[in-house]
């Protein structure tokens, strides 16, 4: 097996395609592990720039969501809870639960989101509708 070929265990940034994930303005994610970039199968971690102002609209998944900022300062609400979250601040969303998130700047909003298991196409966010 070639080197190009083989799984990239160790990954920057750099190395995988920038994608926008649906109901999300302002943001550029980039899968750092997962399925399709190094073979995992139970858990996928992405790196997620929101420019200021940008926004996750309220959505759900079906899988378990851990969010870890780095940089930056958001406005996040889960289930009806609202709170500022600046670097440091860990947030958990259920599957299932509501969740919104939007970036308050001046800069951007830099945050490892943690899936498990990987976020699929069928359990991709999905709009939130209250029952």
């Amino acid at each position: 097996m070639s080197t190009a070929a083989k799984a990239k265990y160790i990954v920057t940034p750099g190395d995988v395609p920038a994608y926008s994930p649906p109901l999300h303005s302002g943001t550029v994610n980039r899968r750092l592990v997962g399925r399709d970039v190094n073979g995992s199968r139970s858990v996928e971690v992405v790196l997620g720039v929101v420019e200021p102002g940008g926004l996750a609209e309220r959505h759900t998944h079906e899988v378990e969501q851990a969010m870890y900022v780095l940089d930056g300062r958001a406005l996040v609400e889960v289930d009806g809870e609202a709170r500022e979250c600046g670097p440091g601040t860990a947030c958990f969303f259920p599957p299932g639960v509501a969740h919104r998130v939007e970036s308050l700047g001046p800069g951007p909003l830099r945050a490892l989101v943690i899936y498990s298991p990987p976020l699929e196409r069928s359990t991709a966010a999905q709009p939130f509708r209250p029952a």
